[in-house]
């Protein structure tokens, strides 16, 4: 059982990560571009290839596929040439503390940083309820785009990932003094034996660099649940890490 719903998470997770991946865009008359999304202008996607910057029109795309590079790698593997850096974080009691990419988060006293799923970029870490059944998933990556550009890209990764994908709200709000979107969906993951999740994100944008706070249960949770994660999202502070939480040892 336990086996079971860690594949299940872990297909989740790597759902969750997939614009880090190249993207192989399929076109109606056959053509197949390979690329990385890099912006939405009105009805047309900018897609950036190894000859450069070209647009393509949203209804001439019949499939978008994020194939694996080389031969996958066990969950973790130092392997992995997407490996990240070792990251130094602690969690004691509500406090979350990532001193390599310099932010914190507050969590229900319960929760848990969860070693077992990778930290392969872009993921940066991977925390659960002591249960197992709600999960919260931070990453963060590079892109020469607008916050809106960023989200349309994600939401054709989700329509990809899911299905039956359904967005139910977005609204745009501050978290840590930075402008971010706050989604909610839900889908259904076939690859996790057609579970049918809910999802709330928050994209914060900095620059150039994009954080993703993402969080999920089982849908039939996730009414009294979505509270919490509200608070978990809007608790995402970077920067400077609080006096007690740097001497804090792991």
């Amino acid at each position: 059982m336990r086996r079971t719903l860690f594949l299940q998470v872990f297909s989740l997770l790597l759902a969750m990560s997939l614009p880090a991946a190249a993207e192989e865009m399929l076109l109606k008359d056959g053509t197949k571009i390979v690329g990385h999304l890099s912006g939405l202008q009105g009805d047309k996607i900018e897609v950036e290839t190894a000859y450069g910057k070209m647009q393509i029109k949203r209804s001439d795309i019949i499939a978008i596929n994020f194939p694996e590079n080389g031969a996958s790698t066990a969950p973790g593997s130092p392997t992995s040439k997407d490996a990240a850096p070792s990251i130094e974080e602690s969690l004691r009691g509500t406090q979350y503390v990532n001193k390599t990419r310099k932010f914190t988060l507050s969590v229900p006293p319960d929760w848990k940083v969860d070693p077992k799923f990778p930290r392969s970029a872009p993921i940066v870490t991977v925390l659960s309820s002591h249960d197992n059944m709600r999960f919260l998933m931070v990453t963060q990556e590079e892109f020469n785009g607008s916050l809106e550009s960023y989200k349309g890209m994600l939401e054709l990764t989700y329509r990809k990932a899911f299905g039956n994908y359904e967005e139910l709200s977005e609204s745009p709000i501050k978290i840590d003094g930075k402008s971010a979107l706050l989604l909610s969906f839900r889908g259904i993951s076939a690859k996790a034996d057609n579970l049918p999740v809910q999802f709330l994100v928050a994209i914060i944008s900095s620059g150039t660099s994009y954080t993703r706070v993402a969080t999920w249960c089982a849908e039939p949770l996730f009414h009294e649940t979505q509270p919490m994660f509200e608070q978990i999202v809007s608790s995402y502070h970077s920067g400077g890490i609080p006096a007690m939480a740097q001497l804090a040892k792991p």
